[in-house]
């Protein structure tokens, strides 16, 4: 019998399709390895990220010498100025006699346009009642726009054995009552009982509709107790929040006024004694340790 021939050195015989075949796979695992490789790489990333934004943005990070010059000075990053004050706190209040090399710094930066420098610088002068100049800085700092750079300052005043700052450290367990820098209405807010940082947005009023809303910040962290909902209409100067300060800030003032408060005080302190969901149990406690030592100051 004849044997049949191909004549076509080109088509697939049994052997090229075997071949080709067992080739096929090859590009299949290359691309399989493509995948898996790519897929390590964003779920590094993913991970990565987030970890260099925290590394870069953490104040604990030891800063060097040099750093700790770099970022005092460094006015187009206030956070970096934040980090670095952060930083030289911790070394005050470790008494690290290095600390003294930025001591002119913290007087310079009293007056820095950044409400959030002013007021980690006040907390940080307060951890060394020697530092020269500190005391007449703190002193002008009570009359800051900010009523947190002058709650520091009054607390840090109170290291010092100065009690000037006594009415700003009340004011500090006070709601902070925010009103309406114009006549408009309320195009967004957030809702009541939502935990807010300072600065943080409270809500947008419209003023015209050829203009942005404008934005309503809390001036203190803490928590929204009540705040105008979408729709509503205000006027100038009407009340559009009020912020309940947050529990940190309220213990500083009470440990402060466990010192230096007098019977006026009071009527501030007492409702933190009360059993509410929004009060920890370790505030409640201090609160009527505040409130009996002033009773005893003032029944001697």
């Amino acid at each position: 019998m004849a044997q049949l021939v191909n004549s076509n050195p080109q088509a697939p015989t049994a052997d090229r399709i075997g071949q080709s075949s067992m080739a096929t796979p090859k590009p299949q695992h290359s691309m399989l390895r493509t995948h898996k490789i790519l897929f390590f790489a964003t779920g590094w990333l993913i991970v990565l990220m987030p970890f260099l934004f925290w590394w870069n943005t953490w104040f604990g990070r030891h800063l060097s010498d040099q750093q700790m010059t770099e970022y005092l000075h460094d006015d187009k990053k206030p956070r970096h100025i934040q980090h670095a004050l952060v930083q030289l706190g911790d070394r005050m209040s470790h008494q690290d006699a290095s600390a003294t090399l930025w001591y002119p710094d913290l007087l310079r930066l009293a007056r820095h346009p950044v409400e959030e420098v002013r007021n980690t610088d006040a907390w940080v002068m307060g951890q060394d009642t020697r530092g020269p100049g500190f005391h007449d800085a703190l002193s002008e700092m009570l009359q800051d726009s900010s009523p947190m750079v002058r709650g520091n300052a009054a607390l840090s005043l109170v290291r010092c054995g100065d009690a000037t700052g006594r009415p700003q450290i009340v004011g500090l367990l006070q709601p902070a009552q925010i009103a309406a820098p114009a006549a408009g209405t309320i195009v967004d807010a957030d809702r009541p009982g939502t935990a807010i940082h300072q600065g943080g947005l409270i809500a947008k009023l419209s003023v015209s509709p050829s203009s942005s809303p404008l934005e309503i910040r809390s001036p203190i962290p803490g928590r929204i107790r009540s705040v105008m909902q979408s729709g509503a209409n205000v006027a100038a100067g009407a009340e559009v929040a009020v912020i309940d300060p947050a529990t940190e800030q309220v213990w500083e003032a009470l440990r402060a006024l466990y010192l230096i408060g007098q019977a006026e005080d009071l009527p501030a302190v007492r409702p933190y004694e009360r059993e509410l969901p929004d009060i920890s149990n370790d505030v409640r406690r201090q609160a009527e340790e505040t409130e009996k030592a002033i009773q005893q100051r003032y029944s001697r």
